[in-house]
């Protein structure tokens, strides 16, 4: 079987940043899949469950209100990794173009005190699972040591080395 793209990205070097994973054609439309990393892969722990469920439920809730991109979020989701998050948007876009929406997002999850929306057994197939408050410290420790410093380095994925190399 082909590897898919995803897995020809070499995780060795991978630091945080705000990646274009892939773009897919739908119909006439682009859609564009973001990785958005948050902790270095096989160096750092990686997050747990809960707090990456409540930055889901906040993140999913920031988008879908957010006035610009409330109609062209697509989905966002966890890794299976632990590492970061899948954010899809239908159109084309280049990560440079997403840092302030990101900053914005993440801001709202690292100043979140609230109850964390969709966090009822009414509404969620596991709603105990949630960490607000590592939710929003992991939130701060992203906007903080990539978000709000990141450069060219941290916006496009690391180059993998030729297979023959």
């Amino acid at each position: 079987m082909e590897k898919i793209a995803s897995f020809t990205i070499d995780h060795i070097k991978l630091q945080p940043g705000v990646y274009v994973s892939r773009k897919d054609t739908v119909g006439s439309e682009v859609i564009t899949t973001f990785d958005l990393r948050m902790t270095s892969p096989n160096d750092e722990p990686v997050m747990n469950t809960a707090e990456m469920h409540t930055i889901e439920h906040l993140a999913a809730t920031f988008l879908r209100n957010h006035p610009q991109f409330k109609d062209k979020t697509i989905y966002f989701g966890p890794m299976g990794c632990r590492t970061g998050f899948y954010l899809l948007l239908a159109g084309d876009y280049e990560s440079k173009d997403i840092v302030d929406l990101m900053i914005e997002m993440f801001e709202f999850i690292r100043d979140f005190k609230d109850e964390v929306p969709g966090a009822s057994p009414k509404d969620c197939g596991n709603y105990l699972d949630m960490n607000l408050g590592m939710a929003n410290y992991l939130a701060r420790r992203y906007l903080e040591n990539v978000l709000y410093c990141i450069d060219e380095a941290h916006l496009i994925y690391p180059s993998t080395p030729h297979p023959c190399a």
